[in-house]
């Protein structure tokens, strides 16, 4: 199985979802902004999920032995849904504590056009 391809493809895809997530972050800080804040959590969960996927394609790609006479290469099926769970689970325990929290203490956001441009470039890459 060759996965140099898919390697390179997940180390652009973690330093861009680093970076975006970062920016979210800060933009979060900045304007004080509930779904800003999400969306930075749900960018640095999509950054750990390319550890998940790159540790999935390493252990596929290892050979068959005594025990998988088959191999390995099914496994990254497994680690696939271990991140879309991850995924899931973060999102909404974010989404809810979040939710109830801007209920019972509302307040306004803080230069909104910040929150845009994070989105926009997020978007662009």
């Amino acid at each position: 199985m060759d996965t140099g391809g898919s390697k390179a493809v997940i180390v652009v895809a973690f330093a861009c979802n680093l970076g975006i997530a970062a920016a979210k972050f800060v933009a979060a800080a900045w304007t004080q902004s509930s779904a800003m804040l999400s969306e930075a959590i749900h960018s640095l969960v999509d950054t750990s999920n390319q550890l998940l996927l790159f540790l999935g394609i390493k252990r596929a790609a290892m050979p068959a032995d005594a025990q998988h006479p088959f191999g390995y290469g099914k496994e990254i099926y497994f680690w696939s849904f271990i991140v879309a769970m991850v995924l899931f689970a973060l999102g909404a325990g974010v989404a809810i504590y979040e939710g109830i929290e801007k209920i019972l203490n509302p307040h306004p956001l803080h230069d909104v056009y910040v929150v845009y441009i994070v989105l926009l470039v997020a978007m662009a890459l």
